[in-house]
């Protein structure tokens, strides 16, 4: 039965199994092998079973983020399957869901381990897409010597550096900004590697997107003053997964072809406002 979908030897990787990363595979992997990655069996086999009743081919794999060993058991399976053409990493862990050492471990070491083995493997033509945030864009500018050490330091020393020691991140959001900061300037020094392959990789940082975390944020102390920055958006409401994936399908399609090391805001104007507008919910 499962024959029946496979129109070619192209593999698109999704890592983590939530609501960003399934728009985005429905729309780059018809016709092409999917593979599923993430820390939760429970949310691999959910997904899976969505994705399957709606005629894609899934294979899924349980992946840690934050171990090279395991995205490079990740890396075997999926060329194990065809041509990487496509990756998207949509995992993570946000500040209200870890420590900062852990937000650190995962959302900036593990991308940035992923994409170096990823960059070795891809194949020409393909394309990946990293998600971030809007957070990474309310740090201060960073020196240029800073922001040299964060997008080249050899992966297995970045955790080292003294810009992300706890003198400086202080706590689990300030380690999420910096993650995110550093996971734009990753895919940029990357690029150039995956250039020399033939294929191109970007980066994404959305602002606040209707997933069920961001459902939590607004139900909970802090969403009257989520609401009351709405309004000063031009959205005057919060994302979908959809309008993400809008840009990540762009993106990942030849019609991007000059497109590479790149970061795209997808956040309905709130970094803006963050910097330039007069709405004092949104720096807090």
């Amino acid at each position: 039965m499962e024959d029946i979908y496979i129109l070619n030897n192209e593999v698109v990787v999704l890592f983590g199994a939530g609501a960003i990363g399934e728009a985005i595979v429905r729309r780059v992997s018809a016709g092409r092998k999917l593979l599923l990655a993430d820390y939760s069996s429970e949310k691999l086999a959910s997904m899976k079973k969505h994705l399957t009743e709606a005629g894609f081919a899934v294979e899924t794999i349980e992946a840690d983020l934050s171990s090279r060993t395991s995205i490079q058991t990740v890396v075997k399976k999926a060329q194990s399957l065809g041509k990487i053409i496509g990756l998207v990493n949509a995992a993570g862990v946000s500040p209200s869901q870890a420590s900062a050492e852990q937000v650190l471990k995962v959302d900036l070491y593990g991308t940035s381990v992923l994409l170096e083995e990823f960059g070795k493997v891809m194949a020409p033509g393909g394309a990946g897409i990293v998600i971030s945030s809007q957070s990474g864009h309310r740090l201060p500018a960073l020196s240029v010597e800073e922001n040299k050490a964060l997008a080249m330091t050899p992966t297995e020393e970045l955790l080292d550096l003294p810009i992300l020691q706890s003198d400086v991140i202080t706590d689990s959001l300030a380690a999420y900004q910096y993650a995110k900061r550093t996971n734009v300037l990753r895919v940029a020094a990357e690029s150039v590697k995956w250039q020399l392959r033939g294929a191109r990789v970007n980066a994404i940082s959305p602002g606040i997107i209707m997933t069920p975390l961001a459902l939590d944020e607004l139900n909970g102390p802090r969403g009257a003053g989520y609401k009351k920055m709405f309004d000063s958006m031009v959205t005057k409401r919060p994302g979908t997964p959809d309008e993400v994936a809008n840009v990540a399908e762009l993106l990942m399609d030849r019609r991007s072809a000059f497109i590479t090391g790149s970061d795209f805001l997808v956040d309905g104007g709130i970094t803006a406002q963050y910097w330039y507008g007069d709405v004092d919910e949104v720096r807090n």
